[in-house]
């Protein structure tokens, strides 16, 4: 034997609300030349701090040598803030003074 409910028969579809979920605000991770701190220094941070290989890495290096300053990469905020607290902190550990900054992408 067949329960019967008493409520009407709805053959509509309820459709999910669209959300238009924007990505993130993604940042770029920049390292900015000095006249001090050592070449292999820098390689060695990049290849730390941003997973780099040694050929990446010195490609980076190189860039900021020449042109003042380089890209490590672009992250989240979140990412991107300890990324820079990470350079940091190694430079002032080794005594140099490598500054490493963000932007907005």
């Amino acid at each position: 034997m067949a329960v019967h409910h008493n409520r009407p028969h709805d053959d509509s579809v309820l459709e999910a609300e669209r959300v238009d979920v924007k990505p993130p605000p993604m940042y770029r991770v920049l390292l900015l030349n000095d006249d001090y701190t050592p070449m292999d220094f820098v390689v060695g941070v990049l290849q730390q701090v941003f997973a780099m290989t040694r050929e990446q890495a010195t490609h980076v290096m190189l860039q900021v040598h020449r042109s003042g300053m380089g890209t490590c990469g672009v992250f989240t905020k979140e990412v991107a803030d300890t990324k820079v607290a990470q350079v940091v902190d190694l430079a002032s550990q080794h005594q140099h003074p490598l500054q490493c900054t963000m932007e907005p992408e």
